[in-house]
């Protein structure tokens, strides 16, 4: 009971981030099963995983609830029937199977915790909970399997003061530092023990994250670089349209509208949404011949998206290979721009079904929920856009949830961080605010401003702060404009990356042999002991 509870809320802070101030305290219930379970030595760790797993599927359940917005899906041909199966099967597999994986905090926070070192000195025990679980967060970044959609730094999102730290060590220390409080707390609680050392460690942690949020915002505001006036535009074209034959008409007359408008209001970049244009478009002159001269009448640089068969400079030499999801400069002569990037985190079974022959033959229905009949591929490089007004790096939908795509990119000389997205699978669901709260985390983390295009919103412009200077909310149509500035300043966190995730590593595994070092010698001192008596 205590696991699904404290499960269900922690979820709902990310869903609602308006109440993330309870965030502090929801890990609670969970932080009491894990210590008053750790102490009772008759309980095998094993019996931990079954704790583990009930605490994240509740949590998991809750945050993928969005899956329910895709029924039915008619624009894959599917009856209502199957794709009622299909959206059961998304939801209750990516829940389980994140789950599954993320269910070994607690048996490993439990081994651990039982330890001669841990036993010795109890104070660090909230310090095991939050390295080991600030690892495994992390570890949701690594593999086609992993989603990092529901890090807890994402109920804070609301508070930007409470996420400057992520300039400094990255967003996961935002989410140890929720650790840290809610396990001190149930510690203090249950044993009414260590009052004042966990109370300090407590105090001094958050008041040096306030007092960093206030010191960042307060540097951030100051830009040096040069201002040019961005444009992101929302055509509130969905996926459930986009693909009809005739709906690129549509789209053609909406993107040179509000990009026509946005040009006569000041803008120097306009940037489209995730395949406004979902086509290859070098296949098609008149495409070709339609954008560039888009460009010339509004006389700015846009970044379009669409479909290519090559990534980087070589995008005309077609190669039929399959085809990439792509970002492509054109120019306010016409002319297209010698960089595309191209998407590097491909969404699972949308953009290409892993495992494919298993699935075909285990979830036919599964396997044809993408709307393209082969799979994408994949981008390798960060691809920086040197543009008229400035370096631009790139980022597509999925990408912007990974923090190292847009660290990359402003490690190779990015100024400015656009991304395109479509969101419109989820409608008007918390999953587009959630999406969005991603974006806020990398323009922190990188010291950047951030230009957000979503085909249904939401779409925005971040400031380096988080702090969102326009809005366009879901299942709107126009766009959004602001004055951003070209910055090549660099945050700590671009220089160090996720170091801060590998000492929480290293604090665990050095936990562990210092535990065994201290369990030898006791064994040893027993021993002789023993032959002396």
């Amino acid at each position: 009971m205590l696991l699904a509870v404290g499960g269900i809320l922690t979820s709902l802070t990310l869903i609602f981030p308006t109440a993330g101030f309870l965030e502090w305290i929801t890990l609670i219930p969970a932080a009491f099963v894990l210590l008053v379970a750790s102490d009772r030595k008759e309980l095998k760790i094993r019996k931990f995983y079954g704790y583990g797993f009930v605490f994240f599927m509740c949590y998991y359940l809750v945050i993928y609830h969005w899956f329910f917005y895709m029924y039915p899906m008619d624009f894959t041909g599917m009856s209502r029937g199957a794709s009622a199966v299909v959206v059961a099967v998304a939801w209750l597999g990516l829940s389980a199977f994140q789950a599954v994986w993320s269910a070994l905090v607690f048996p490993l926070y439990a081994g651990l915790s039982r330890t001669s070192l841990f036993r010795k000195l109890p104070v660090l025990k909230p310090f095991a909970a939050a390295c080991i679980w600030t690892a495994f967060e992390w570890s949701q970044t690594i593999g086609w399997w992993g989603v990092p959609w529901g890090r807890l730094c994402l109920g804070q999102s609301s508070y930007t003061f409470m996420l400057q730290s992520a300039s400094l060590f990255g967003s996961y220390f935002i989410t140890f530092l929720l650790l840290i409080v809610n396990f001190s707390i149930a510690y203090m609680l249950l044993y009414n023990k260590l009052l004042k050392t966990l109370s300090a460690v407590c105090a001094g942690l958050l008041v040096f994250n306030i007092a960093t949020g206030i010191v960042s915002e307060a540097v951030m505001e100051n830009n040096n670089g040069d201002k040019i006036t961005a444009a992101a535009i929302q055509g509130n074209i969905s996926s459930h349209d986009k693909w009809s034959d005739d709906s690129y008409r549509r789209s053609l007359e909406v993107y040179e509208k509000y990009t026509l408008e946005a040009a006569d209001n000041g803008a120097d970049l306009v940037v489209w949404p995730e395949t406004a244009l979902p086509y290859n478009i070098f296949s098609y002159d008149y495409m070709v011949e339609y954008v560039s001269n888009l460009a010339k009448e509004a006389n700015v640089t846009i970044l379009i998206s669409a479909f290519t068969e090559q990534e980087g400079a070589d995008y005309t030499d077609n190669d039929d290979d399959g085809l990439y999801n792509s970002i492509i400069e054109v120019k306010p002569d016409g002319t297209f721009g010698e960089v595309i990037y191209s998407k590097r985190h491909l969404v699972p079974f949308g953009e290409f079904v892993p495992m494919r022959s298993l699935v075909m033959t285990l979830i036919t229905p599964l396997a044809n929920i993408g709307m393209l009949e082969e799979d994408l591929l994949a981008g390798q490089g960060s691809n920086i856009m040197d543009t008229e007004v400035g370096k631009i790096g790139c980022g597509v939908c999925f990408d912007s949830i990974y923090e190292q795509v847009t660290r990359e990119a402003v490690n190779d000389g990015a100024e400015l961080i656009c991304i395109s997205t479509n969101d419109s699978w989820f409608w008007d669901s918390a999953a587009v605010y959630m999406h969005n709260s991603q974006s806020k985390l990398r323009a922190i983390e990188t010291g950047r401003y951030l230009v957000r295009a979503a085909n249904t919103g939401v779409s925005s412009i971040i400031s380096p702060t988080g702090e969102i200077l326009q809005e366009l909310g879901a299942l709107k149509e126009g766009y959004i404009m602001d004055d951003v500035y070209i910055r090549n300043n660099v945050t700590l966190y671009s220089v160090i990356g996720n170091l801060f995730v590998y000492l929480c590593i290293a604090f665990a595994a050095g936990g562990a042999v210092c535990s065994a070092v201290i369990h030898f010698k006791e064994n040893k001192k027993i021993k002789q002991q023993g032959q002396k008596d």
